[in-house]
């Protein structure tokens, strides 16, 4: 193996992929404003939740529990008639709608338990879930407030210290950022990889390729190190200006150390990409790959849901993915401070699924360059 080969085709692939401004906008727009918006729409938080009430009653506790409802958890309440919920609800406006029954305030001073109706929206699933319960505890609150003409201060037999580590906010948006920019290094490595080698098919500069002396060692491994470094800077800018810049999410650890898995993580998933694109004979038959790949990767890296929740073998068939501990990695340093005498299981984990597929990658790669000669 040529490193001087592997520099000057390397380089080629970087002038073929600058000339491919579709994959260009691609690597932008994914490390700039999709880790912006996935920062910014974490589903199941219940932020300014649509919520609307009816007032049958015009009472001075109707009133209260009206003041109530407001940022950052609820819209400020807009005042319906009974006639217009189900429409509005039907129509998908309002996530909560509270109805409040005539006589409600004279029933619950003359210590009846009168009832109050509450529609909630259970297509939006994850607020629908969480703002239930944020809509009976205020409620409740207030009504106990209102009957005992002030709030009670409860002492509870327990004092609990709480601490919060490494968000201390409790900002869901922290978390977000900084997984989208873990997903995105291993979709774009493969993506890119892959597209690569399917490009030089489709342009047919894999025949002029096999008449020079390189090998397929030699091609594979700039395919490699090209793409990979375009992630990797694509990474580090992201994980700078935008997530700590834009976004202000504190990195307590070594960015770094944290580029160095990367560096591991790229060599794993480019050579996956690779293997991938060997199999497809087009980039349609490679975006379908990728679904049945990427989906298993992220979903059950612990990336997305914690891996303590999943099914004991879907555990243990993902340490077989590079994403697992690449996932583990990268929170441990960005998150928690960790430095490598903490992470350095992860790197040799990640080597060592990259060594495995690096050579599978290559063994297929030999074998369909030499059925194209």
């Amino acid at each position: 193996m040529r490193l001087g080969a592997i520099l000057h085709l390397g380089i080629k692939e970087l002038r073929s992929l600058a000339r491919d401004p579709v994959m260009v906008a691609l690597i932008f727009f994914t490390f700039t404003f999709g880790v912006y918006s996935a920062s910014k729409s974490m589903p199941e938080t219940l932020n300014k939740a649509a919520i609307v009430m009816v007032d049958e009653d015009h009472s001075a506790l109707s009133a209260r529990i009206e003041d109530a409802f407001g940022p950052p958890y609820f819209q400020r309440p807009r005042l319906i008639g009974a006639a217009e919920m189900d429409r509005r609800m039907d129509q998908g406006l309002d996530t909560f709608a509270l109805d409040i029954p005539p006589n409600f305030q004279r029933d619950l001073l003359a210590g009846r338990r009168p009832a109050i109706q509450l529609n909630v929206d259970a297509t939006r699933m994850s607020q629908g879930f969480t703002g239930s319960g944020y809509v009976q505890a205020i409620v409740r609150d207030e009504a106990l407030a209102f009957l005992r003409r002030h709030r009670a201060a409860t002492v509870p037999p327990v004092d609990l210290a709480l601490r919060v580590r490494f968000n201390p906010e409790l900002n869901k948006s922290w978390f977000a950022a900084i997984m989208e920019v873990i997903n995105h290094v291993t979709m774009l490595s493969l993506v890119l990889t892959g597209a690569a080698l399917i490009r030089e098919r489709e342009h047919g500069t894999v025949e002029h390729l096999l008449v020079m002396p390189i090998t397929p060692l030699e091609i594979m491994a700039a395919k490699v190190w090209a793409m990979g470094l375009v992630v990797l800077i694509a990474c580090a800018l992201s994980l700078v200006l935008v997530v700590e810049g834009l976004i202000g999410v504190p990195v307590h650890g070594s960015i770094p150390l944290f580029l160095a898995g990367v560096v591991f993580q790229l060599f794993a998933t480019a050579s996956m990409g690779i293997f991938l694109a060997t199999m497809a004979r087009s980039m349609p038959q490679f975006g379908l790959l990728l679904i049945l790949v990427l989906l298993p990767l992220e979903m059950l890296s612990g990336a997305t849901t914690p891996r303590e929740s999943m099914p004991l073998l879907v555990r243990d068939l993902m340490l077989a993915a590079p994403n697992t501990h690449f996932v583990s990695l990268a929170r441990s340093i960005l998150f928690r401070g960790a430095g490598l005498d903490i992470v350095w299981p992860q790197f040799a984990a990640i080597a060592l699924i990259g060594a495995v597929l690096f050579g599978l990658a290559l063994l297929r790669f030999r074998k369909t360059i030499s059925s194209m000669g």
